[in-house]
C-alpha cells in the first residue's frame, strides 16, 4: 500500500530537529505508527504479540535495554509500559538533549501518576488524527489556510470543489481511516461500524484495566451521535442512555465512561468562546459535542450512506464534525484551537478557528447554498458587535477576527462583496 503524505509529515521532521524525543497521540487506526516508520530506523512494537510478555517484563526491570537501537528509535504504544516515559527522559538528558533520539506513538492518554516527570523540554507532544480530505486526495487543495491569514491579497475565487454532496456523504460515513482508502466502498464502511465495536467491547475497559459495560458504553456513543454538533447537557444525554429500562446509569459513572472516552480520543468536544461583547449571562457556554471523526457518529447511529442522503439536515451537523477534524489537521503547526460562538438571541459562529498568536476566523458551517446568506449575516453581525465593543470599551479591546469564512457543501469558492470568503470544504489544504 502506497504511503500518502500527511500533514504531520514535516511537523514530525521539524520537532525531531529541535527535541529529543517526540510523542505522537491520537486515536487508534489512525496511521500514527506508519507516519512515525517514514522517519524512523528502528522500532519496537510493544503490542507485539509474540514478544509483548517479554518487553513488558524488561520495562519493568531495566527499560533503557528496550531504548537500545538505531535513533530515531521508534517505541510504538508505549502507554502498555508507562515506566520507558521516564527511561526516554533520563536518556535523553544522558545523551545530553541531542534531538532526534525517540519517536513514541500512543492510542490513548496514561494517567500522570505512572510518570516522575513531564518531560517537557526533551519530549514535545504532537496530535494525529484521522485524515483530512486533502491527505485523502479528495480535496482540490485549491485554497490553503494558511494563506487565509497569511497573504491578505490571496484569491480564492473560481477554485472548485472536487466533491457533490453525495460523495461529501459517502468521505464522511467512511471517515479519515487510512486502512480505507484502498478498500470498495462496501468494505471501507465496515471499519468506523468495527472500530466503535472495538472500542466498547474492548478498549473502554482496557484503557485504565477497569471493566466497563459494552451496552452501556454503546448508549453512550449512540446519544452522543444524536447529538453531535450540539450544546446537549450531560443530564440530557443521560437521560436518553437510561431512557430504555435495561440501562441504569448515575452521572458520576456516566462522567467515568466519557472520561475513558476522551483518553481514548474518541469524543473531542469543542468550548465555547465567551468574549464580553453582550451580557456574560446571555451567552451559551456548555461544551459542544464532537467526535475525532464523523463516521463514529455515523457508525453509532448505525445509518446508512444511502439512508443519510435522505437526512440532509442530520448530515448538516455530521458535515460541521468533518470541517472541524480537517480544520484541526490544516493548523495543527499554528497550535490552533477550536471553540464556538452562541448567545441566547440566536447570534452563532459555529466555528472559532484560533491561531497561537491572537488571529482569528469566525466560520458557519453551511452544507447548501441557500444558508449561506444567513450564515454571513451571523458573522457580520458578530464582528459588528465586536467592534462596537471596541468603541464603546477603549480600555479593554477585542481583537477583530481576521477572516470571515462560510464553510459549504458547495462547488465554487468566492469571496462576497461584504468580505465574507465562501469556500467548499473540499477546497481546503493546510
Amino acid at each position: 500500500m502506497k504511503y500518502l503524505s500527511r500533514v504531520e509529515d514535516k511537523m514530525l521532521q521539524e520537532r525531531l530537529e529541535a527535541f529529543g524525543a517526540v510523542l505522537i497521540e491520537g486515536p487508534k487506526w489512525t496511521g500514527k505508527t506508519t507516519t512515525a516508520e517514514q522517519q524512523a530506523k528502528s522500532i519496537i512494537k510493544l503490542q507485539n504479540p509474540d514478544k509483548a510478555n517479554e518487553y513488558l517484563a524488561t520495562a519493568k526491570t531495566k527499560p533503557s535495554l528496550l531504548l537500545k537501537g538505531d535513533q530515531p528509535r521508534l517505541i510504538d504504544e508505549w502507554q502498555d509500559a508507562p515506566m520507558l516515559w521516564d527511561a526516554v527522559r533520563t536518556a535523553v538528558d544522558d545523551a545530553g538533549g541531542v534531538p532526534g533520539q525517540y519517536i513514541l506513538t500512543g492510542s490513548n492518554t496514561v494517567d500522570k501518576t505512572q510518570i516522575r516527570h513531564t518531560g517537557t523540554g526533551r519530549i514535545t507532544r504532537m496530535k494525529m488524527y484521522p485524515m483530512s480530505l486533502w491527505e485523502s486526495l479528495e480535496s482540490s487543495g485549491e485554497i490553503s489556510i494558511h494563506e487565509l491569514f497569511y497573504n491578505p491579497n490571496y484569491d480564492i475565487d473560481g477554485a472548485t470543489s472536487k466533491l457533490d454532496i453525495p460523495e461529501l456523504i459517502y468521505v464522511a460515513c467512511r471517515g479519515g481511516w487510512p486502512a480505507t482508502l484502498q478498500m470498495k466502498s462496501k468494505a471501507a464502511m465496515l471499519i468506523a461500524k468495527d472500530y466503535v465495536n472495538s472500542v466498547c467491547e474492548n478498549d473502554i475497559s482496557a484503557v485504565d484495566g477497569r471493566q466497563r459495560n459494552p451496552k452501556v458504553a454503546r448508549q453512550i456513543l449512540r446519544s452522543y451521535a444524536r447529538n453531535i454538533s450540539t450544546l446537549a447537557k450531560k443530564t440530557s444525554i443521560l437521560a436518553d442512555v437510561t431512557a430504555s429500562e435495561d440501562i441504569t446509569l448515575t452521572m458520576n459513572t456516566y462522567d467515568d465512561y466519557i472520561s475513558a472516552l476522551e483518553r481514548l480520543f474518541v469524543i473531542q468536544d469543542i468550548d465555547a468562546w465567551c468574549p464580553a461583547i453582550r451580557s456574560k449571562t446571555s451567552l451559551r457556554s456548555a461544551p459542544k459535542r464532537c467526535f475525532v471523526d464523523p463516521s463514529i457518529a455515523v457508525a453509532a447511529m448505525n445509518i446508512s450512506v444511502e439512508e443519510m442522503e435522505t437526512q440532509l439536515k442530520t448530515f448538516g451537523f455530521i458535515f460541521e464534525q468533518m470541517c472541524i477534524r480537517d480544520l484541526k489537521i490544516y493548523t495543527a503547526d499554528f497550535n490552533s484551537r477550536i471553540s464556538y460562538y452562541r448567545d441566547r438571541y440566536g447570534l452563532e459562529a459555529d466555528l472559532v478557528l484560533h491561531l497561537e498568536d491572537g488571529r482569528y476566523a469566525l466560520i458557519e458551517c453551511k452544507l447548501g447554498s441557500s444558508e449561506i446568506d444567513k450564515g454571513a449575516e451571523h458573522l457580520l453581525e458578530l464582528k459588528r458587535l465586536i467592534q462596537e465593543h471596541n468603541q464603546t470599551e477603549k480600555q479593554v479591546p477585542l481583537r477583530e477576527p481576521d477572516l470571515l469564512i462560510v464553510m459549504t457543501g458547495g462547488t465554487m469558492a468566492y469571496t462576497r462583496q461584504d468580505g465574507v470568503k465562501v469556500i467548499p470544504l473540499a477546497c481546503l489544504k493546510d
